[in-house]
């Protein structure tokens, strides 16, 4: 749970996770047509594959192609040195100095067209890269804040000149830099910066910013025009609502761009409804993200099947080629290997095994499939308890029905990623694995909250599988009775604002739930006790704490609520479950809170007096 005013750690700005980076910023963005967490961005470019590499320009002009947006309304179309192209592409993740090693995989696949979000030194070898596959790069630069909060900080359109200025200046340099590399496509001048500014202003101001906002983006337009009349400019955003302000402030742009996933199919009716007289290009999209789905029966995403997800893939490029003449293509997310919780979502490849997705991508772009080997299917996946709970560093089981179209021999692994207890997205590999093909058994992670849980079906011919799931894991349970479970409780202080999922009053440390909590005020000390009803002798205590945890306190006894007797201290706490060995007697027992160790103030799950 987050509590009142808790902020996370920024996001680097050219990193395409940004959005996964914590499941608490994936929730708090909202579109004007559906609630969605703060870091949003999402987006799809398709590129067309031509099979060839790209025509050299004639002696005549720029040693680079000639990039033109041609036509009129709704009959355009995107030609590089005269012949169409259709972007039939993918977002790209890997480090420029790979492109070499992992394009000539993208040309196979039928991928014209790549994708970054920033530009600059190091960009060098992937253009040649690019170029020296038939493929061409969209040239992301990077403005501030981007589409979710910390994504590189907050700019005021309206005064700061200086960060304006710095970007005007550092845009063309760049352009200058590569116009004439044969692998520069066009320019994407920002990224869900219209919808990102939300996170940094509200009422008038936040309308007066995004049109100030757009109106620096035309300066950028025309500043790289100026320097490069070959290439095409954008500028991405993150849903169609933030068209109408490109619309109003943004002439100099010779085409609009969005990042869609779950509505990339609703985007043509939006153009369609909104009088716009630029064709588009899908800059990041594919099957629905982590802030579009509905929550499973623990409260977190419910991850889509490989399956689903590759159908995802396939259905949005079909709804980008249904629009013609007016969407020019695509570049799907993500020709990524990051192997964690966004990688598992998103990437094609993630450790550089091809998945399903992978394949549905290649499908729709026109590769070769002929000779494939196809990835192994997870499919009805469960876990054992995944709602009531499997008790910490316990036995977790986990079934699956995993088959291999070729029926290649599999390899499984159990993983497992945090990322609702701690916002680390890593998978890490289940303790104590056994079994294999329809059921596996591993040891539960150590601490509590709700964790994702993978399989992972590796073949011998580089492809790869998974299944997710979510499980509760909650904290062992004591020998003995809780004889505090469902008694009176008090306490010194307790919050009530909602946006932290309060109130969280004391009689929610006693309830018997690992859903609800006491939370506490900002400050030291802070008691929380409990009224067992008539004098009692116990012999175990258990603390399960929110992040907000004591790292000192003491656990006290009274007959009366009024005269203390101290039975233990702790002063190196640190969070998760305590569980206190004691011998006490009284009828009301409290946790007297003396150091918090975090910036919160104190916060428990439950509050276990065991007789």
């Amino acid at each position: 749970m987050t509590g009142p005013g808790r902020t996370h750690a920024p996001h680097t700005p050219h990193d395409p996770y940004r959005r996964f980076a914590s499941e608490d910023t994936m929730r708090t963005r909202t579109f004007s047509r559906r609630a969605r967490r703060a870091l949003v961005p999402v987006a799809a470019a398709g590129l067309v594959a031509t099979g060839i590499a790209v025509a050299q320009a004639p002696a005549a002009q720029a040693a680079g192609s000639v990039v033109k947006v041609t036509g009129s309304q709704g009959n355009w179309q995107l030609t590089v040195d005269g012949s169409p192209w259709t972007v039939k592409g993918l977002t790209w993740g890997p480090q420029p100095s790979e492109a070499a090693a992992d394009l000539p995989d993208l040309k196979r696949m039928g991928v014209n067209t790549i994708r970054t979000w920033g530009t600059d030194a190091t960009s060098a070898p992937l253009f040649d890269a690019a170029a020296a596959n038939g493929i061409k790069v969209i040239a992301g630069f990077w403005l501030q804040p981007g589409g979710g909060p910390g994504s590189g900080g907050c700019v005021d359109y309206l005064t700061d000149t200086t960060y304006k200025n710095d970007m005007l200046a550092e845009f063309p340099k760049w352009v200058n830099t590569y116009k004439d590399n044969p692998g520069v496509l066009m320019w994407d001048v920002g990224n869900e910066s219209v919808l990102g500014l939300q996170n940094c202003y509200s009422g008038d101001q936040l309308e007066q910013e995004r049109n100030a906002y757009t109106s620096f983006v035309n300066d950028l337009s025309k500043a790289v025009h100026a320097a490069d009349p070959n290439h095409p400019v954008t500028s991405t955003d993150a849903w169609t609502g933030a068209w109408p302000y490109y619309k109003k402030n943004t002439p100099d742009l010779d085409l609009l761009a969005v990042n869609s996933y779950k509505d990339v199919c609703n985007v043509k009716s939006a153009w369609e409804s909104g009088g716009y007289d630029k064709p588009y290009i899908i800059t990041e999209g594919g099957p629905a993200g982590s802030w579009e789905v509905p929550n499973d029966a623990n409260g977190v995403p419910d991850e889509a099947t490989d399956q689903q997800k590759a159908d995802g893939y396939t259905s949005a490029w079909n709804c980008v080629t249904d629009h013609p003449g007016v969407a020019l293509g695509a570049t799907l997310f993500h020709y990524g290997t990051e192997h964690d919780f966004g990688g598992i979502w998103f990437n094609l490849v993630p450790e550089g095994l091809k998945r399903a997705s992978y394949y549905a991508v290649k499908r729709a772009y026109g590769g070769d499939t002929s000779g494939d080997n196809l990835p192994p299917t997870v499919a009805d996946m469960s876990v054992d308890d995944a709602t009531t709970g499997v008790p910490a560093g316990g036995t977790l089981t986990v079934h699956s029905t995993t088959t291999d179209p070729e029926n290649d021999p599999i390899t499984y692994q159990v993983l497992y990623s945090s990322i609702y207890v701690d916002n680390n997205g890593a998978l890490n590999p289940a303790d104590g694995q056994q079994g294999g093909g329809g059921t596996f058994t591993a040891k539960a992670p150590a601490k509590t909250g709700v964790y994702k849980v993978y399989i992972k079906a590796t073949d011998d011919h580089g492809n790869v599988g998974y299944g997710s799931k979510s499980v509760k894991i909650v904290p062992p349970k004591p020998d003995g009775v809780n004889v505090a479970q469902g008694k009176p409780a008090t306490a010194s202080s307790f919050q009530t604002d909602p946006t932290g999922g309060c109130p969280c009053a004391a009689a929610s440390a006693v309830d018997g739930r690992f859903d609800t909590r006491w939370a506490s005020d900002w400050s030291d000390p802070q008691w929380l006790q409990v009224d067992l009803g008539t004098s009692t002798t116990f012999k175990h205590v258990q603390l399960a704490w929110d992040p907000a945890y004591g790292k000192a306190y003491d656990i006290q006894t009274s007959e009366d609520g009024q005269n203390w007797t101290t039975v233990t201290s702790v002063t190196d706490g640190n969070g998760d479950i305590d569980d206190l060995d004691v011998n006490g007697t009284g009828r009301y027992v409290r946790v007297l809170g003396t150091a918090r160790g975090s910036g919160w103030g104190y916060s428990l799950y439950e509050f276990g007096v065991y007789q």
